[in-house]
């Protein structure tokens, strides 16, 4: 374990770099993972124009941005496993906001891995991908690990972060579900997008992608 802790702090980074790749922090007061195993897995890497938009968009809305899959830390068109994109820097999961059963803001996710518990069970682009026979949509609700029932969705502070990361010009395209999108009173913002049913749903992450 020591070995591979050395290999995965100090040997891989620099690397890294040379794919022009960075490492998402561990621990940070603006942005850190949902918990350590994807830094632990290597799943943390991003372009650095992506670590900057990530940062900014913190300060920018006061949240703590929590990450999910970001990238591998070499190679562009190497796939990050189960996603169709995530494979050359540029593209990240990020968790939506919540609060707790006080109604206080929180740092809190309502699922272990950070997918998989949807804001509503059932959507309208699920039936209709399921019915479809795109069996995979919505397939993430048996990969939570776990699940915290005391949270609600915070509306106004997801609607802050999203807002946020599309106020940075990088920013190419955001995916979330479509029923989302009117909720949160994003559905004028062009860079928001249906990612289509050979995906998985989107009403439990942020896909941020950038330019």
């Amino acid at each position: 374990m020591c070995l591979y802790l050395i290999f995965n702090l100090i040997i891989v980074p620099p690397i890294a770099k040379g794919f022009g790749r960075e490492a998402l922090p561990w621990f940070s007061a603006e942005v850190a993972p949902r918990n350590w195993f994807y830094p632990l897995a290597f799943r943390n890497y991003a372009d650095p124009e992506l670590k900057a938009v990530l940062f900014e968009s913190a300060k920018t809305s006061g949240l703590k941005i929590t990450y999910l899959d970001a990238n591998f830390p070499f190679f562009n068109g190497f796939p990050l496993l189960p996603h169709l994109s995530h494979n050359d820097g540029r593209k990240i999961d990020l968790s939506f906001m919540y609060l707790d059963n006080k109604g206080q803001a929180t740092t809190d996710k309502p699922s272990r891995s950070g997918y998989g518990v949807y804001v509503q069970k059932r959507s309208q682009s699920s039936k209709n991908c399921l019915d479809q026979g795109f069996w995979q949509y919505d397939f993430t609700k048996y990969l939570t690990f776990g699940t915290n029932d005391d949270l609600e969705f915070d509306k106004n502070g997801t609607r802050d972060l999203i807002q946020s990361l599309l106020s940075k010009s990088q920013t190419q395209s955001i995916f979330i579900e479509p029923y989302l999108e009117q909720q949160l009173q994003l559905n004028k913002a062009y860079r928001i997008r249906f990612h289509g049913c050979r995906a998985v749903r989107h009403d439990d992450h942020i896909h941020l992608q950038i330019k």
